[in-house]
């Protein structure tokens, strides 16, 4: 979620590697208390026969995050820059302010304060909201806040605004009384998802992490593709992908695995620019990989109001194709340079490492059983937690240590901090458009201006999408999104979870396009290279992000939506186009050869489009019946790969300058 430059460390820790100073032990005390209010209420303890209000319990995690980033972020948005009085003085206004909510949280249920506040209330509400404004330009940057605070003082002008932005008009004290004590704004859906099961997520990657998870993720890649052409990319694609769906950010799993990843990349001959740019695409798609997503799928799952099992199965297919392209690129270009993989003595035996990682995978089955059978996805990280610390004390070379779990609280700490200020900044925008009912009326516009074609309807939703997720974090778009588009696509007449992954992969998009590009930029900083030459060459590599989200869209087959057999067919036939759109992009047909000679950018085209019409059996906007498309497709694609075959072996293309 931060730019490039965030400092990750903490430069406050003492000489022996411990937190003894003020602000650690703040932090420490927050997170624990939150931590034990959350495994309170979500395990139903009820210490003393006490039941919390849901209401209650959100206003008390939010007040302690809140104030906890204001210790963790400086007046700059540096993780851990030193710590001022004016940051000690916010994180008290942020405990004292939300003290008052909590406190008077039956009352203002009772009397309906979010329309008719006493005037004490109206001041809090000021203060309050303020906080959470500040706390989201630190931790979510510049651009975030901007948009977040011109949309939270909406409802106090929309009257003014010209059709079809105009909406139900509130005075200042109206609107800042509804972002704070309804339920509806910034302790709305998004902060539900987030004391719901997000919070347990982000503590089961972090400890995951901690008791080396990581390093057994990066084996197993290592072990799976290593010593394959091209292994150090595909190894890349693996790794980061394992780690993207943990962390949830683009930017965080670039810096974490690109230091390792990208140096080997170049070392075994891949460019500067396609090195970034494979490791941005793989990091981008981890956020869209079950079974953990980040924290997008939890809020999803909200919106949607459906078990988050389902969410996970859906986002399935879609994720494979991603990486199946993906993977079908960097072959391409692996083979078509003459690619060698890593050498035996860097590649980590398959079976030696799945013997030593057995805990993760026992964990990961744990984890993904409480979820898809027992539907226990609230309880599911806690138990595996547990699991995993209980299976660790027996490993000597990872065993939990009092420092080690002391780093593993400030880290948990650090991460929900930037969350909660994250989400609840993008819960005033949740409200602004419940006050004014403007959602309704972006939807009545659009649909009108689409007409009854529901392909025009797509592009502008993906454009809307891409836009607005420049700048912004995966879940703040996903979010803003799922307000702002989704019912317009759902009233066009698309598949209602269709609708929501497909605004959730639009808005990743701009972490890969330029101009903004955030992951392949940041990619490029330890590359070496130009970032527009990375953005643009991740453009191609993760290509198939723009058009997966189409495929599904318009074939529910794609996402289990449909019999069982339609599933198969439309499966089958998605995985051979997408290979053939990736090997279309490099130029090179697998197990046939180069393309490169005479018509080779006529070739390539013909391979994409029969690839693309391939993995869309059916095209119900044209009028065009199940298989069908898949017939053109193939008749499109076998002429290239009949050049290839017969142009025999590949041929060795000139590598690219570093």
């Amino acid at each position: 979620m931060q730019p490039a430059d965030t400092v990750l460390e903490d430069p406050e820790k003492t000489s022996d590697g411990g937190y003894r100073n003020p602000r650690h032990i703040s932090l420490l005390v927050l997170t624990v208390t939150a931590i034990l209010l959350v495994i309170n209420q979500l395990f139903n303890i009820r210490p003393f026969g006490l039941v919390m209000l849901e209401g209650r319990y959100l206003n008390i995690l939010a007040t302690l995050f809140l104030a906890a980033t204001f210790l963790v972020f400086d007046i700059r948005g540096r993780r851990f820059g030193s710590v001022s009085p004016l940051d000690w003085l916010l994180a008290a206004a942020s405990l004292g302010a939300g003290a008052y909510i909590a406190v008077t949280a039956k009352q203002n249920l009772n009397e309906g304060w979010e329309f008719a506040a006493p005037v004490a209330a109206q001041w809090v509400a000021f203060l309050f909201a303020g906080l959470v404004l500040e706390a989201t330009r630190r931790a979510g940057g510049l651009v975030l806040a901007i948009v977040v605070t011109l949309v939270a003082f909406y409802p106090s002008f929309a009257g003014h605004v010209p059709a079809p932005f105009s909406g139900f008009q509130s005075t200042l004290s109206e609107t800042f009384s509804y972002h704070v004590f309804s339920s509806e704004s910034i302790f709305g859906i998004p902060m539900r998802a987030f004391g719901g099961v997000v919070i347990g997520f982000i503590i089961f990657g972090s400890v995951l992490q901690h008791t080396g998870g990581g390093a057994f993720f990066n084996d197993l890649a290592l072990g799976l593709v290593g010593r394959y052409r091209g292994g150090a990319a595909k190894v890349s694609i693996f790794a980061s992908g394992f780690m993207g769906s943990m962390s949830g950010s683009v930017i965080s799993n670039v810096l974490t695995t690109g230091t390792v990843s990208i140096p080997t990349m170049r070392r075994t001959g891949f460019s500067a620019k396609t090195a970034a740019a494979t490791e941005a695409c793989a990091s981008t798609g981890g956020v869209l990989m079950p079974p953990i997503m980040g924290a997008t799928a939890f809020v999803m799952a909200s919106f949607l109001s459906l078990p988050y099992a389902e969410i996970v199965v859906a986002a399935a297919i879609p994720s494979m194709l991603f990486y199946l392209a993906l993977f079908a690129q960097i072959d391409a270009y692996s083979a078509r340079r003459n690619l060698k993989g890593l050498p035996r003595g860097e590649v980590p035996a398959l079976r030696d490492t799945l013997r030593k990682g057995w805990p993760y995978v026992l964990v990961f089955a744990l984890l993904i059983f409480m979820m898809v059978v027992l539907r226990q996805e609230t309880r599911a990280p806690f138990y595996s937690v547990l699991l995993l610390l209980a299976i660790n004390q027996f490993l000597p070379g990872s065993r939990m240590t009092w420092r080690k779990l002391v780093e593993i609280v400030m880290g948990v700490g650090s991460s929900l901090a930037e969350l909660t200020a994250v989400i609840l900044g993008v819960g005033l925008i949740v409200g602004s458009f419940s006050a004014t009912g403007l959602a309704g009326t972006l939807v009545n516009e659009l649909l009108f201006i689409a007409g009854d074609n529901v392909f025009i309807l797509l592009v502008m939703g993906a454009l809307t999408a891409f836009i607005f997720g420049m700048g912004m974090t995966a879940t703040a778009c996903y979010i803003f999104l799922a307000i702002v588009l989704a019912p317009a696509l759902e009233a066009g007449g698309l598949d209602r979870l269709a609708v929501h992954l497909f605004i959730l992969y639009w808005g990743m998009v701009s972490y890969i396009t330029p101009p903004v590009a955030l992951g392949a930029y940041a990619a490029a900083t330890l590359a070496g290279t130009s970032p527009m030459k990375a953005g643009f060459e991740a453009m191609r590599l993760g290509s198939i992000i723009y058009i997966v989200p189409f495929l599904f869209v318009l074939n529910p087959a794609l996402i289990g939506n449909a019999p069982a057999l339609e599933v198969v067919v439309a499966l089958v036939c998605a995985v051979l186009g997408v290979g053939l759109i990736g090997m279309g992009l490099q130029g090179y047909v697998v197990a046939a050869g180069s393309l490169a000679g005479r018509g080779d950018y006529l070739l390539r085209a013909m391979l994409c489009l029969g690839g693309f019409l391939f993995a869309l059996p059916a095209m119900p906007f044209a009028g065009i019946g199940f298989g069908t498309t898949a017939a053109i497709g193939a008749a499109l694609a076998v002429p290239p790969i009949l050049v290839a075959y017969r142009r025999g072996r590949p041929v060795v293309a000139e590598l690219e300058q570093p």
